[in-house]
């Protein structure tokens, strides 16, 4: 599947422009897509990245891509991103690398979105292999917890050295909901919440999934 997945990544390529400006998605497949963009910006492709994560800034500068600072606003030509689970409506749930708040941003700053994802994370409705990622401000979010185990099972994640951060300095609680019927509303009741800075899920948000299988990639249009 490794070798799939620097195919999807290559595929992505040809969804760029010649020249523009390039939203950066993190991730394990969205690195190996800013691994052969800096190849071909070395080459003289000319892109200018905005990234969604520090650790994603860290690896292109690496990779010899010119990037944009955090401030904005930006005219992002296309972002290109990966997912955690995407639905057969093409929508997507985010946050597996707690970084969906600035993913969300760069995604709505772009002009058009493309998801590199491989054939494991499709699901024909959200929430059946993966729990919502919210991330909740440090003040209070045990009592923005309770709220959200009115729409779900949530779950502060931990790593062995303690609650997992986001970029921000803020908490991820992932929410269990189950299949999800209604995204959107989900989405809006989530983020309803005193504490709840985004939610992971990503509602018409995808225009082009690229997905890895093991005969090749397929690509996946919104309305198509």
């Amino acid at each position: 599947m490794e070798d799939a997945k620097h195919k999807v990544a290559r595929a992505a390529l040809d969804e760029l422009p010649g020249r523009g400006i390039i939203g950066l998605g993190s991730g394990s497949t969205a690195n190996l897509f800013v691994e052969e963009l800096g190849a071909r910006v070395r080459a003289g492709l000319a892109i200018v990245g905005v990234p969604t994560s520090e650790s994603t800034r860290a690896l292109a500068t690496r990779a010899g891509i010119p990037l944009l600072d955090d401030e904005g606003p930006w005219e992002i030509d296309v972002n290109v991103d990966g997912a955690d689970e995407v639905s057969a409506a093409l929508d997507l749930i985010k946050g597996g690398g707690a970084a969906h708040a600035r993913e969300k941003i760069v995604n709505f700053a772009a002009k058009r979105n493309v998801v590199i994802v491989d054939a494991s994370k499709l699901s024909t409705r959200l929430g059946e292999r993966w729990a919502v990622p919210v991330e909740v401000l440090p003040f209070a979010h045990g009592t923005t917890c309770a709220h959200l185990a009115r729409l779900g099972e949530p779950r502060l994640r931990v790593r062995p050295e303690g609650p997992v951060r986001t970029d921000a300095g803020n908490l991820i609680y992932d929410v269990a909901a189950g299949p999800i019927d209604d995204p959107g509303r989900l989405d809006r009741a989530l983020r309803a919440i005193p504490g709840v800075v985004e939610t992971g899920l990503f509602v018409g948000r995808a225009d082009v999934v690229l997905v890895a299988e093991k005969a090749g990639v397929r690509r996946l249009v919104r309305g198509g």
